[in-house]
């Protein structure tokens, strides 16, 4: 019979007990790597938010430094994402835009990733749309610091950017690289083929976003020392930008409604915003690619009476493009906080401050300019007769910089089935042609009446901060909607807090 001797045991129990403390750790380091890399983690919005806010006063380093950490996080694997989304979901939240079938219809908005630096990191919190940018042809700094401030008891924002940009070349390039290391890491290769391939639909994946359900949109502006008179100059800093960014971005977003470029606001009227986006449209469609990418245009929230907007509506009409995305920043204050609310003598004070305001007080006038885009679109001015062509001048290559109420899932359902039949019956007379031919009986210029004819899809951004607002936006008439200052307050989680609120709604609708 063998005896154990007293060293052997002791030697066993602490083998047993260094098993226990290392498996200990290791439980500890999975629970705490899923808790921390899942957007539902309350630590998000409850620890991070304040931390980053206490260690940046100034609201841009902020920024600055959650963007430099997200993407920090993202390139070694241990960023947050949405896990599980359909079981959290419960409800459908697809919706149909552009032909493609979304995921969700929760977008986030330009200025959140203005260098295009994170979008697979944005992509990844699970909003179905991120818009990167604005782009501006030619590298500017925008506006002197400090030019973001912050009045956190309204969870609001007033931004004075100016839209400082690297410029499109520099977006171009991390957007090419980003493309290329897709390609890569599935199989496809490296180098321009690669790349091409990827661009022209071979990886199955939409050629922007690289995600399936899910779109990129690209920003782009005018340099602020092009003056707003000449709009040749002004229609060839739009058109550069395509033509660097275009190959990369599954929507276009042209933007003429910031408050903090001066003159931006005044290519709102019909005629120049009319000539501005024929040449967007045309140098979209010219991207050598299998399918173009299509063009929005944003507006400004303070372009609101009648006349303003049916200009903006004709321009729309006129040009060719795709949608529209209303709301920005507004410059208004007056009524823009109600009177009762008590803010403190330094919230006053940046309330005065000079730029754009945004925040959940914009959300009313959001809604009621959906409504008026909606129904101003759906009328469908008489098309113009086809504009004679004119030549392009585009920039040289290497140009030398100048100095200078809650809804339901059926009505969301009943508003996706009536765009499609609105578009079936606009289309039923055939398709287009070839070459100046006859195809299915359609002409060139009745291919282009049909063309002009289909309805135009509507984002919204402004003041959404929550569920029941989301499905508010989107009955009103809008496809998307968009945030912004929410996931600036709320966190990394607020895409998945609102969509989960949205499937809260859609079921007590239905029950009720």
């Amino acid at each position: 019979m063998q005896v154990t001797s007293p060293a052997d045991a002791r030697s066993l129990v602490t083998r047993l007990k260094n098993l226990l403390f290392g498996a200990s750790i290791f439980l500890f380091g999975a629970f705490s790597y899923l808790y921390i890399t899942d957007t539902r983690a309350g630590v998000h919005q409850w620890l991070a938010v304040p931390v980053l806010r206490w260690i940046y006063p100034d609201a841009e380093d902020a920024h600055h430094a959650g963007t430099a950490t997200l993407k920090a996080l993202y390139s070694f694997g241990i960023h947050p994402r949405e896990r599980n989304s359909k079981a959290q979901d419960g409800a459908d939240l697809s919706v149909e835009v552009f032909g493609h079938k979304l995921q969700n219809p929760i977008g986030t908005s330009a200025g959140i990733d203005k260098l295009a630096e994170i979008p697979d990191a944005l992509l990844a919190l699970g909003p179905a749309i991120v818009e990167v940018g604005g782009a501006t042809p030619y590298p500017q700094d925008g506006n002197p610091k400090p030019r973001v401030f912050r009045l956190p008891s309204q969870k609001a924002l007033i931004n004075r950017y100016g839209l400082n940009s690297l410029g499109a070349e520099d977006m171009a390039m991390r957007l090419r690289e980003r493309v290329r290391l897709f390609a890569y890491h599935n199989g496809y290769g490296i180098g321009p083929e690669a790349e091409e391939l990827v661009l022209n639909g071979g990886a199955g994946v939409p050629p922007g976003s690289l995600v399936e359900g899910k779109l990129l949109a690209v920003q782009i502006a005018k340099n602020k020392f092009t003056k707003d008179e000449d709009l040749d100059a002004v229609r060839r800093d739009y058109v550069y930008c395509v033509e660097k960014l275009a190959p990369y971005a599954d929507i276009l977003v042209v933007n003429v409604s910031s408050p903090n470029t001066p003159g931006l606001r005044t290519l709102q009227r019909v005629e120049p915003l009319t000539r501005i986006l024929e040449g967007v449209v045309g140098a979209a469609k010219s991207v050598n690619r299998k399918t173009a990418p299509k063009v929005m245009v944003k507006v400004s929230p303070d372009e609101d009476q009648d006349e303003q907007i049916e200009g903006i509506v004709e321009a729309i009409w006129r040009s060719g493009v795709d949608g529209v995305i209303v709301g920005n920043t507004t410059k208004r204050r007056h009524n823009l906080i109600p009177q009762h609310v008590d803010l403190s003598p330094k919230e006053r004070q940046i309330l005065d401050e000079q730029g754009g305001f945004s925040g959940p007080h914009m959300f009313e006038r959001t809604l009621g300019l959906v409504k008026r885009y909606r129904r101003l679109l759906d009328e469908r001015p008489p098309v113009p007769p086809p504009p004679k062509p004119e030549p392009v001048v585009k920039p040289s290559p290497s140009p030398a910089k100048p100095v200078a109420g809650p809804a339901s899932a059926d009505v969301i359902t009943e508003t996706i089935e009536s765009a499609k039949e609105s578009l079936a019956g606009s289309s039923g007379a055939g398709s287009a042609e070839v070459g100046g031919s006859l195809v299915d009986g359609l002409t060139r210029d009745q291919a282009r009446q049909e063309q002009q004819h289909e309805q135009k899809v509507i984002f919204a951004t402004g003041g959404i901060t929550n569920g029941k607002q989301a499905l508010e936006i989107l009955n009103a008439g809008a496809s998307v909607a968009q945030i912004y200052t929410a996931l600036i307050y709320g966190g990394l989680g607020t895409v998945s807090r609102i969509k989960r609120e949205m499937t809260e709604e859609m079921e007590m609708a239905r029950k009720n």
